[in-house]
Order: structure tokens, then sequence, then C-alpha cells
């Protein structure tokens, strides 16, 4: 009997200590967890907010560089593939660069957009021939092929080929491009920095 009962008050007294315990964590304002403090309201922890930029740095650096982080070969050939029908497509324009190229053909703004400009939405694309789709801008040369009446002026979409997203989106996208430009693989070794420069001027475009 003597036994049953220290028995018994072991376990009131294990029972109290961990009662206490238990209150003790869920009152506390805070824990020192992990050498990081973490405020207890309830049994959800709060996380101070230099903690998610921790995490969102480490997931940073955590990215595997581009397919293309080596660079990629690309020279324009003024062959006019990248400007050519027959699919359907958009040249994206700013209204900057529609002012720029109305000054530069000597009409007025209204004008070039009802001549060369259609609007979609909240964006304006270049028009294109009815006939075989190529970009307005895109005239025969002297010496043949085609090359763009506006060159100089072109707007940023025409100046970041071939380093747009989908082209750049796998190896087997860049290859696609290939076949119908002549230019890519070929020549100046343009840097991985000067890659994602063209494509997140495209992106923003």
């Amino acid at each position: 009997p003597a036994a049953t009962g220290r028995q018994r008050q072991a376990a009131m007294d294990r029972s109290g200590s961990f009662s206490r315990a238990l209150s003790h964590h869920f009152a506390a304002p805070s824990a020192a967890i992990s050498g990081a403090t973490f405020r207890v309201f309830g049994a959800r922890p709060y996380l101070p907010p230099a903690l998610p930029d921790i995490l969102s740095t480490m997931k940073l650096f955590a990215r595997k560089p581009p397919w293309y982080s080596a660079g990629l070969a690309f020279e324009c050939s003024a062959c006019g593939g990248c400007c050519s029908g027959p699919e359907e497509g958009f040249v994206w324009i700013s209204t900057d660069e529609i002012s720029s190229i109305a000054e530069h053909l000597g009409i007025s703004r209204k004008d070039m957009m009802h001549k060369y400009v259609r609007k979609l939405r909240s964006r304006y694309s270049l028009i294109e021939r009815s006939d075989n789709r190529d970009c307005i801008f895109l005239k025969p040369n002297p010496g043949g092929g085609k090359g763009c009446s506006v060159y100089s002026l072109r707007p940023a979409q025409c100046r970041t080929w071939p380093f747009w997203p989908g082209n750049l989106r796998d190896p087997e996208s860049w290859i696609l491009a290939g076949i119908r430009c002549e230019g890519i693989n070929r020549g100046r070794l343009h840097t991985c920095e000067q890659i994602e420069a063209g494509k997140n001027a495209t992106d923003s475009h």
C-alpha cells in the first residue's frame, strides 16, 4: 500500500509538471527555437519578417542556370525571315515607337495609327500585308531579298530577335527558330547576360 501511494504521488507530480510546462509554453509571449525567435499565439508560430526574406534568398540561389548560360550565337543576315508570313503574328509597338516612326515617315501620328497600326485591347501591333502576312514595313531590296524600311527605328520586339521567351524556352524551341532564321547559331556569340537583357525587354514590352 505504501508503494502504491508513492507511485500515485509520483504520477501526480509528473502530471502537474507536465501541465505547468504546457501552460508555460502556450502562455509565453516568445520562445527561442534554434536561435530564431518565434512568438506563439495559441499553437501557431509567427515567423518574423526576416525569415521569409532569408528563405526567398535561398530559393534564388537554388535556381538552376538557364540552358543557354554558355551563350548563343546569332548574326542577322538580313534575310527577312523573322518578318515574313505566311503565319499571322504580332509586332508589338509602343506609343513612343509609333511617334518616332511617324516622324521618320513625315506623317502625323494619327495617320501612322490609321495606316500601319492596329489596336488589340490595350496594346498596339504593326499591321501585316493582306496577301502574304509580311510585316507592313518589310520591302524588297534592290539587290534581292527583303529588308525593313524602318530598320533604324524598328520596335524593341524586332531589335531583340531571336532572344524571345518562346525561342528560349528550351533547346528544341531554339532549333525550331533556327529553321526559319538562318542567322541563328551563326556569327557572334552573345553572352547569357545579353540574352537575358533581350528576353526581359521583350517580356516588358
